[in-house]
């Protein structure tokens, strides 16, 4: 294996007991402490770095498991993520043990971490992942919707538009799709698939899952999209079934109404619904 990892550029993973200079990817509970793994304990408790998305959330998290640690804590969120690069690769190449956490899951998975592990691949730095629980095959599990292929889209769009045209985009997709989702958003989300893929596709809305209000739901999207109006709380995973058969992919047509209004707000530098609200208040003149 030493001869084809050098022949070939490959770093090989670190074994569960070698000594320090690797990073670790260490998958955390989503919501039951007990979900985490003794790998992981030891992990924290060897380390020489701990870097985390939450430094505060990482300090409940020994508590609760008990870990003592003499690690140096790096705080390494997205605002942070490439000027922190240097410090770590520094650490790593002097032969530290670096482990990464984020506030749950999977470090990379629409959590920080891919910088790193790229700067890391591409400096020939060993890394390796302790496992661990995930939100998006945890839902795909409980969402009784068929997981033979699926792809996991991450947070869908904040900007109404943007979130459209994603969702138009994923219209013919015939593969189960995992969606990330903030409550207060949930609703709109909903209502936009259910434009986008039509409001019978069956879904399911995964809730705090692992956690002490875990709830999953299920039923189609316009079932789910009317449920949630009244609002929905906690950590939210949306798990769609995909197109059927003969579902044309691409986009919805455009609407030239609102091509229009967008238009018109654009070229006199109005509010697009200031200029929707004219245009219905002079039909009801009319």
């Amino acid at each position: 294996m030493g001869e084809h990892a050098r022949t070939t550029g490959e770093v090989p993973a670190r074994a569960v007991d070698a000594p320090g200079g690797v990073l670790v990817l260490a998958g955390t509970p989503i919501g039951e402490v007990r979900d985490a793994s003794p790998r992981l304990v030891a992990e924290l408790r060897r380390a020489d770095v701990i870097a985390a998305e939450d430094t505060r959330r990482l300090r409940r998290l020994l508590a609760e498991l008990d870990v003592r640690t003499t690690a140096r804590v790096v705080a390494y969120y997205d605002a942070v993520e490439r000027e922190r690069l240097p410090q770590l690769l520094a650490a790593l190449r002097a032969g530290e043990s670096v482990v990464l956490v984020t506030d749950a899951g999977m470090p990379s998975v629409s959590d920080p971490g891919y910088r790193l592990v790229a700067a890391c691949a591409a400096a020939e730095l060993p890394v390796t992942a302790v496992p661990g629980p995930s939100a998006v095959l945890t839902a795909l599990a409980l969402s009784a919707l068929p997981v033979d292929r699926f792809a996991f889209e991450g947070f869908a769009p904040r900007k109404a538009g943007e979130r459209t045209r994603a969702f138009a985009a994923l219209a013919g997709d015939p593969r189960t799709l995992v969606f990330f989702e903030a409550p207060h958003r949930l609703a709109a989300s909903l209502t936009a698939m259910g434009e986008a893929f039509g409001v019978d596709r069956p879904a399911a809305v995964c809730r705090e899952l692992t956690k002490r209000y875990e709830q999953v739901r299920r039923g189609s999207l316009g079932e789910l999209a009317a449920w949630a109006a009244d609002g929905v709380k906690g950590e939210i995973t949306v798990v769609v079934q995909g197109a059927p058969a003969g579902t044309a992919p691409g986009p919805a047509p455009a609407d030239p109404r609102k091509a229009a209004i967008a238009a018109a707000a654009a070229a006199f530098g109005l509010d697009k619904r200031a200029v929707y609200d004219a245009i219905v208040a002079a039909r009801r003149a009319d």
